[in-house]
């Protein structure tokens, strides 16, 4: 028998009806309704989109509904059948039997963004002739699915959107789960778990367990320091897509999800750029790269012209990853940059600070250190206030301050 404490709190805490599910009950409404009214010979819509973003509870959804209608579902993960013949040979036979005991079924497949690539030979026509001769209804799921590769079964499906959860609901299903694995949480622990989570229950309730596991309580402390590995791990992450790539649309996308600032980015390319580019024309022609990136962080910088940050992501990003003719074998092992990175962030930190301070203190007629000292964290409260977003971006534009830096003023501690 496999042990309770062994099994994923997201697997062991799954809700078992549609109306367990966490924030999304118009959705899981609109789900059942779907699964309730299928008929494969008289529906038009053979099938169910529902998008929305990472851990939001689209799949925990198909499962609660087919628990509360007693149905089985056949799961399958559209990423790891990237063309034809991988779907027909999980989904394509399997929707049209009757499962044991003469049970309904759904017919789930999970994660339809994984045949974005090229790689996927017919991968969205093999679906789309599964919704079409599948006797019973196919789910599928998808964090975007506005590509126009899934016009085809968007026009098949019933769309159901999803939201972003929001921070209340999310630790509100973390105290939940906490009370019944007699978790002691520290005061405002959850709230911060919930707040670094964005929206994401699956992930949170994985780092609950991961947190938990073996000492039942949680601190503020213990959320931190969670916080802080993982940012370091998101970091390692987008490397691979940079360093183990040549396609320019993988690189691109690569620090989409990181929580760093452009310059700490740079200083992680920038420390393990030599120890994975081994031919000194792809090494060179990497640094080439940088530099220009770093051409154009300098303007941003002095000029304050933040149009160009995409120039520098870029440049950065997929220059890096397109100097290489194809990518290098091996175990990635990427290393933390070292203490040149945190005076160099230091130093963009405190420059970005002056700058924002000499464009209000020219505005208010006022001194730069009285700016410095007594406006800006002052102002940081101001527009941490989300009240009255008309007045605060009118305030803003008569400060001359851009969308950037009102969102980086926010974020410091003064």
């Amino acid at each position: 028998m496999i042990s309770t404490d062994s099994i994923p709190w997201t697997r062991k805490h799954q809700p078992k009806s549609f109306g367990e599910v966490v924030g999304q009950s118009e959705a899981a409404e609109a789900l059942i309704k779907f699964v309730r009214a299928f008929d494969a010979k008289r529906s038009k819509k053979k099938a169910a989109l529902l998008y929305g973003p990472v851990g939001c509870g689209k799949t925990s959804s198909v499962y609660a509904v087919a628990s509360e209608l007693d149905l089985e579902v056949l799961e399958t993960n559209a990423s790891d059948f990237r063309n034809a013949d991988g779907i027909n040979s999980v989904a394509g036979s399997a929707s049209r039997q009757m499962s044991l005991f003469s049970r309904g079924k759904i017919i789930l497949i999970d994660e339809i963004d994984g045949l974005a690539g090229r790689e996927d030979r017919g991968g969205v026509g093999a679906v789309q002739d599964v919704i079409e001769q599948s006797a019973f209804p196919v789910v599928m799921t998808a964090n975007d699915p506005s590509d126009k590769k899934f016009s085809p079964l968007r026009k098949a499906s019933v769309m159901v959107e999803f939201r972003q959860l929001s921070n209340k609901d999310v630790r509100e299903a973390l105290a939940e789960i906490a009370a019944a694995e007699n978790v002691k949480v520290e005061d405002d622990a959850l709230m911060t778990l919930a707040n670094r989570s964005a929206g994401d229950l699956r992930g949170a309730v994985t780092d609950l367990q991961l947190l938990c596991s073996g000492t039942k309580k949680l601190t503020k402390e213990m959320v931190n320091e969670l916080s802080e590995r993982n940012r370091a791990e998101e970091m390692e992450s987008a490397l691979l897509r940079v360093f183990k790539t040549t396609d320019p649309a993988i690189a691109a996308e690569a620090f989409e999800k990181v929580e760093a600032q452009p310059e700490e980015c740079f200083a992680w390319i920038d420390e393990n750029l030599p120890n994975e580019y081994k031919r000194p024309e792809e090494l060179a022609a990497a640094y080439e790269a940088l530099s220009k990136a770093d051409v154009f962080r300098g303007r941003i910088m002095n000029r304050q012209h933040w149009r160009l940050l995409s120039y520098y992501i870029q440049l950065m990003s997929i220059g890096t990853a397109i100097a290489k003719e194809k990518k290098y074998d091996g175990p990635a092992v990427y290393k933390q940059p070292s203490r040149g990175l945190k005076i160099f962030i230091a130093r963009s930190k405190h420059q970005r600070k002056l700058d924002i301070a000499a464009k209000i203190a020219e505005k208010l007629h006022s001194p730069k250190p009285a700016v410095l000292s007594g406006t800006l964290p002052y102002l940081r409260l101001i527009f941490s206030n989300e009240k009255d977003r008309a007045k605060l971006d009118k305030m803003a534009s008569e400060l001359g301050l851009g969308e950037e830096e009102v969102e980086w003023l926010v974020k410091q501690a003064f």
